[in-house]
């Protein structure tokens, strides 16, 4: 199971339940928990959990990506 936040600029953190939230540039009260329910997980997502426990992408990253 895992908790999405998303951010004012519309970033996106995915956190293994029952991690702390971890410390990341910026104030922490700028994160909202999603209410959605998640079904499945990309290959990234899932190996960034075990890794790190958490994954986080900016938005304006996933602009830079698109050709």
């Amino acid at each position: 199971m895992v908790e999405i936040y998303l951010s004012d600029k519309r970033d996106l953190l995915v956190v293994k339940k029952g991690f702390p939230m971890p410390v990341l540039g910026g104030a922490p009260g700028k994160w909202r928990k999603s209410k959605k329910r998640v079904v499945k997980l990309s290959d990234e997502i899932r190996s960034a959990l075990q890794r790190e426990g958490y994954y986080m992408r900016k938005l304006r990253d996933l602009h830079s990506n698109r050709g």
